[in-house]
């Protein structure tokens, strides 16, 4: 038999969350989202609001068909209308329609959004507020009550801001969510507000914040210590203007801090990448520096820090990462000592002891190379080179006699650029040029054109990202740039780098280490020698 969680997980992401700057899902990402969260282990999602818009609709309709694992899926609107009775409000009709078993309204706490956004009379907003939850709830729906700028009206007026739960309750709201609308509650006073509203109400209570002051995980912690059992939040924190409270972080701040159980040891493992996926189709790059989920939450740098942590994780780890499914990872730099170095070449196969000559001379070159504005921290796949290199383990895949670049303007504006590059390979010269959408691009069709005869398997290997960066804008034109080229093979994915003041010679380089890697050092590459 399952136990009865101590915390309600409520995800806003595809409602709140797609409210962001910049965040926005298809319906075909709504549902794929929506089954990710409900694999996760959430225990209500909120799929939008019905009747706002097209999709929302649409979504609805599809996602009453789905089977459902964990979740509940929930429809949000507001409270009826002044002018309206409830059985008449258009805003009700379609919450009903949308066929969820739950439906959220949420309703004015704040006596000032009574009188200046609703225009009509506090009482007349209570009778709004009760009415509405029992015409959904005469219809066998579940209801969730977001009482809107509760905590700003709390403070204005607390006798009617209280009353306005009341009101909910009255007419059968199973949750009452408080919510922090404006983002701008300290901890302390949410979690005495929030007591004091569980030792009043028969129901339980919901917190539902957002981070305008940067404390939407820690007022949601708070209320959970003030006797909270719903948390309401969004993937990422996304949300509006500044974002929602994250539930990535308030999850594992509940069960691995406070011993308060939300998902299963399982369900929680799958965090890390259920963030990272619905990123993806979010279309939004994954912020590395979230906690817990993040791709550098457990990233470590100081030669110190490395050392300790080979020694034992716990010196600078808070968690195990696996525990929320992500990793443990070390990066190289000038910061770097003995053990970063030697640790990173185990990683890459090669046992190197962190005292010995080749290590030292590994990071001898590593300074070196940082210092002219090399940076190795997203380009391992040029760090494993170095190594190589450094121990003379490493043959190069050819010979540079020299490259081109051509551009020419032509009548009509257009511009026609023509690469040319002169190799050797295995004993073999290779004289070949391409044409491109750029520099960049015609030089990376020439050398594959050149190597293509003698290596196959480099039709696998796909250029998929380049990221050029200036070092010194001070210097103007002559600035160095630093040029970071993203490779994959099948679900392989690899990051190399290059540094020049001439951008054509930095994204060679670049280029260079990406083939070299991928032929010599991939899995694609360990897969050809291995048959």
């Amino acid at each position: 038999m399952t136990s009865v969680p101590s915390v309600m997980i409520y995800d806003t992401t595809l409602r709140d969350g797609s409210q962001g700057e910049g965040v926005s899902f298809s319906v075909h990402d709504k549902l794929r989202a929506a089954r990710l969260l409900d694999e996760l282990g959430v225990h209500t999602i909120e799929g939008g609001w019905p009747g706002s818009n097209p999709k929302d609709i649409d979504f609805f309709n599809q996602a009453r068909d789905m089977s459902w694992k964990n979740a509940r899926l929930a429809a949000f609107g507001s409270t009826r209308r002044p002018r309206f009775a409830p059985e008449d409000d258009p805003i009700l009709a379609e919450l009903l329609k949308s066929a969820a078993p739950v439906i959220t309204i949420f309703g004015k706490s704040w006596t000032f959004h009574v009188t200046e956004v609703l225009r009509t009379t506090p009482e007349n907003n209570l009778e709004m507020i009760r009415s509405s939850v029992a015409y959904l709830r005469s219809h066998g729906r579940e209801v969730v009550y977001d009482a809107e700028h509760f905590f700003d009206g709390y403070r204005a007026d607390s006798d009617y801001a209280l009353a306005s739960l009341d009101a909910a309750v009255q007419g059968g709201a199973s949750v009452v969510a408080l919510c922090d609308t404006n983002g701008g509650s300290l901890p302390w006073d949410v979690e005495a507000i929030v007591r004091s509203v569980c030792e009043r109400l028969p129901v339980p209570v919901g917190i539902h914040t957002h981070n305008d002051s940067e404390l939407g995980t820690a007022n949601s912690v708070a209320a959970v210590r003030g006797g909270a059992t719903q948390v309401q939040g969004t993937m990422n924190g996304w949300g509006e203007r500044v974002g929602n409270a994250n539930l990535c972080s308030i999850i594992p701040l509940l069960q691995l801090k406070m011993g308060l159980r939300c998902f299963s040891d399982d369900q929680l493992a799958r965090l890390t990448e259920t963030a990272h996926t619905l990123s993806e189709l979010a279309n939004i790059p994954p912020n590395d520096r979230l906690a817990f989920v993040g791709r550098s939450a457990f990233a470590h740098k100081a030669g110190m820090h490395v050392d300790a942590v080979y020694k034992n994780p716990q010196t600078f780890e808070h968690i195990n990462p696996e525990q929320v499914g992500n990793a443990r990872r070390f990066l190289i730099s000038e910061l770097s000592g003995g053990s970063s170095i030697a640790g990173k070449a185990k990683e890459f196969g090669v046992d190197l002891a962190k005292s010995s000559p080749e290590t030292r001379a590994i990071l001898d070159q590593l300074t070196r190379m940082e210092n002219e504005g090399y940076a190795f921290e997203g380009a391992e796949a040029s760090f494993e080179l170095l190594i190589h290199r450094a121990l003379g383990e490493h043959t190069p895949l050819f010979h540079l006699d020299h490259y081109q670049v051509v551009m020419d303007r032509l009548g009509d504006g257009d511009d026609r650029v023509v690469a040319n590059v002169k190799l050797t390979v295995e004993g073999q010269t290779f004289l070949t040029a391409a044409e491109g959408d750029g520099p960049v691009n015609a030089l990376d069709a020439a050398l594959r054109k050149a190597l293509r005869p003698v290596y196959d398997a480099l039709g696998d290997i796909h250029l998929v990202d380049y990221k050029v960066r200036v070092l010194s804008a001070s210097e103007g034109t002559a600035a160095k740039v630093r040029v970071l080229v993203e490779t994959r093979a099948h679900d392989e994915v690899w990051n190399t780098v290059g540094v020049s003041s001439n951008i054509v010679e930095a994204s060679w380089r670049a280029l260079v280490d990406s083939l070299e890697y991928g032929l010599r050092y991939s899995k694609t590459a360990r897969g050809l020698t291995a048959a």
